[in-house]
């Protein structure tokens, strides 16, 4: 057992590392491992053994799937470091982690730059106001060049990037770093083993400009942070050292400024750095505002303060099926301590949980903790009825804090299991799964008996079946991936439902007449009753709105969902002894169905926000392709070396298999980046084709 005790709440920083896909994160992640003596051997991506990407999917593909989470010590702060994916169908996994990290780090390729799951990364984090500092990463490869990705910090992200670390050389001849708070070069000696050794030396002649001119803008954006600071400068011109780490850490705390250093990782050259700044600039959890939630019984606002003898408050982030322990789960403490063997509340749930063990995380290892306090992130075992987003709390004083918003998903499959033995193990794996990743749904369809799994993207649900797989030995044939179209209506309409049977005995009575108006793209369902003089008791009108849920959730016109519909109740009539809750759930069923036909009925289907980089010469065969499949064109720029970015948004049901065109189309040269933009309408003859399917199917 250890207690980690030993580090106050400002010596610990909660962060993570995130970054567009091959910017180098988990290349970054295993030397920080590697120089804070977590790891004795660096492990490579390219090679499939980097500690953080455990996986085997990861490890074959050489790209980060979950976020794994790791305690690690440099001088004398604790990190915990959550390595994040960059890729655009596993999003889920960086909006939860940076719900619960105090600070983050953003990797750029010095190539590439900013590119386009950089920026989505970057929405993510300025939505939860995490502080940034940012890391441009292989200052070695051919093309790195450091001011062309500041400038696209600015371009790009808006943000107000502040050099403090500058590169001494580029591409092959990068040799360390420029420090412009210290104003001393590092210097890695070339052949020197691991990088774990560099020099410092006083700045040379040949970079004094550069450095005097960085240095002044450093100084006047310091400056800003302290009236007292910009008293000295004024009459000194200068600032100490310390004085300038202060004001850094004031205005990055507050994401004023995005400090930014660079290195190679992958030549270990400027992490100790790196390292440095996380430990200088970048939040303690003392740092922030009190964490705000509910309390579930007065509805009132609370507030936690970060310290160990406020009330526990605590959010898990993320679940886990471990193969030694069964049920992991990621948990950020807010307040307060956690002990093995006490009893919590999920306030989510409202469901009493035991603490059975906690454990602190070095990716897929783990040691014992006796206790855990505010600030500390842990996985916990034990725990049965908490999934991701829950908040666990003391039942004598309970908090409910904000949750995480995900994503639908947009793209379906149907999975058969290959064998009887295949189809017991198939729905305990898929509940594991759906457990673990909010993104990942699954349903039985009542229609064809079919298992149907939902994702984020075609390599998402690629990955659900490896697993399957792999983790649960459990064979199955996934079928043609299908878009998550949904319905809804274009006008106003009134319809009426009755619902009247009379049998021997008791009948039933159900009648009403309801309203639907189209909303807004995103708004939802919305209920609401106009019913006055107890024309419709009270207590059926709940009975009227579940009926007309039911008739949404399996779809109208072409069995899928209807979304974005506001339904009003606006009279009906009632039998003293024949009305129930069934008649009126019916009676709403029957005046939904009726309305939605006469309200200009339409599919919409998901429109995807399309991102390609390719070669200039290859342009005009990527756009026709791009026109062929109903996009349009929203944006062209030119990057370096000839590379165009084209941005374009496309209906996700003429994606199917885009990467192995464009491919074949660029010679291979070509990358591009999807994700989910919005619902809209599809065009007529779509329309047609889907609700003649559905007919034929029916």
């Amino acid at each position: 057992m250890m207690s980690q005790k030993k580090f106050t709440l400002d010596n610990i920083r909660n962060i993570g590392i995130a970054a567009h896909i091959d910017a180098g994160k988990t290349t970054l992640t295993e030397r920080v491992l590697f120089y804070t003596g977590k790891s004795h051997k660096i492990g490579e991506v390219h090679d499939g053994n980097a500690t953080m990407d455990w996986m085997v999917q990861e490890q074959e593909r050489g790209i980060t799937i979950t976020s794994a989470a790791t305690t690690c010590y440099w001088r004398d702060i604790c990190i915990n470091i959550i390595d994040t994916p960059g890729h655009v169908d596993f999003t889920v996994e960086v909006e939860r982690s940076l719900r619960v990290l105090d600070g983050m780090v953003a990797v750029f390729c010095a190539v590439g730059g900013v590119q386009p799951q950089s920026e989505t990364v970057w929405r993510q984090a300025v939505k939860y106001g995490v502080p940034r500092i940012a890391f441009v990463n292989k200052m070695d490869r051919v093309g790195a060049d450091f001011d062309r990705v500041v400038q696209m910090m600015i371009d790009v992200l808006h943000a107000r990037p502040i050099v403090v670390n500058y590169p001494i050389g580029k591409e092959d001849v990068f040799e360390g770093v420029i420090d412009l708070v210290t104003q001393k070069e590092l210097f890695y000696p070339e052949g020197k083993g691991d990088g774990s050794q560099y020099q410092e030396r006083d700045i040379q002649p040949q970079h004094k400009e550069i450095v005097a001119s960085l240095r002044e803008k450093l100084l006047e954006t310091v400056t800003e942070a302290d009236d007292k600071l910009l008293e000295k400068y004024l009459e000194t011109g200068e600032l100490s050292e310390e004085e300038v780490s202060a004001g850094i850490r004031k205005l990055t705390i507050n994401g004023a400024i995005i400090p930014v250093f660079c290195g190679a990782a992958f030549k270990n050259k400027g992490v100790q750095p790196l390292l440095d700044a996380v430990r200088a600039y970048l939040p303690s959890p003392m740092d922030l505002p009190p964490v705000s939630g509910i309390n579930p019984k007065t509805g009132e606002e609370v507030l936690r303060k970060p310290s160990e003898s406020e009330p526990l408050s605590a959010l898990a982030f993320k679940v886990q099926t471990d193969p030694f322990v069964g049920k992991l789960t990621y948990i950020r403490v807010y307040s307060g301590k956690i002990e093995p063997g006490s009893y919590i509340i999920n306030t989510t749930r409202d469901k009493r949980e035991r603490i059975g063990r906690i454990v602190q995380m070095h990716a897929n290892s783990r040691s014992d903790l006796e206790v855990a306090f505010a600030g500390d992130i842990l996985g916990a075992i034990g725990l049965k009825y908490t999934k991701t987003g829950d908040t666990l709390a003391l039942e004598e004083t309970p908090i409910i804090l904000e949750s995480i918003d995900f994503p639908d998903p947009v793209i379906f499959v149907a999975i058969e299991p290959k064998t009887k033995n295949d189809q017991e193990k198939l729905s305990t794996a898929l509940e594991k799964l759906s457990d673990e990743d909010p993104t990942f749904k699954y349903r039985t369809d009542p229609e064809t008996s079919q298992t149907i799994i939902s994702g984020m993207g075609e390599l998402h649900l690629e990955i659900i079946a490896d697993r399957l797989l792999r983790e649960f030995s459990v064979g199955a044939n996934v079928g043609k991936p299908q878009v998550a179209y949904k319905e809804s209506i274009t006008k106003k309409a009134t319809a009426e439902g009755k619902f009247i049977r009379q049998t021997g005995g008791r009948g039933q009575f159900g009648h009403c007449i309801l309203e639907i108006e189209p909303l807004e793209r995103g708004t939802g369902f919305v209920f609401e009753t106009k019913v006055v003089g107890g024309r419709i008791p009270k207590e059926f009108i709940p009975s009227i709105e579940k009926g007309v849920k039911e008739a949404f959730s399996g779809g109208i016109i072409a069995a899928y969902p209807m979304i974005d519909v506001k339904v009003t109740v606006l009279d009906g009539s009632f039998h003293p002894v024949d009305s129930s809750d069934i008649a009126f759930q019916i009676a709403g069923s029957y005046a939904v169905k009726d309305a939605v036909k006469k309200a200009g009925p339409a599919i919409l289907e998901p429109i995807m926000d399309v991102e390609v980089e390719i070669p200039e010469q290859n342009m005009g065969d990527i756009i026709s392709d791009l026109n062929s499949r109903r996009g349009k064109i929203e944006k062209i720029e030119t990057g370096k070396n000839n590379i165009q970015l084209v941005k374009a948004l496309v209906p996700l049901s003429e994606m199917f298999g885009y990467a192995t065109t464009m491919r074949s189309l660029t010679q291979g040269r070509g990358i591009y980046t999807m994700k989910f933009f919005m619902y809209s309408e599809c065009p007529k003859q779509i329309f047609e084709s889907l609700v003649a399917d559905r007919t034929k199917g029916g």
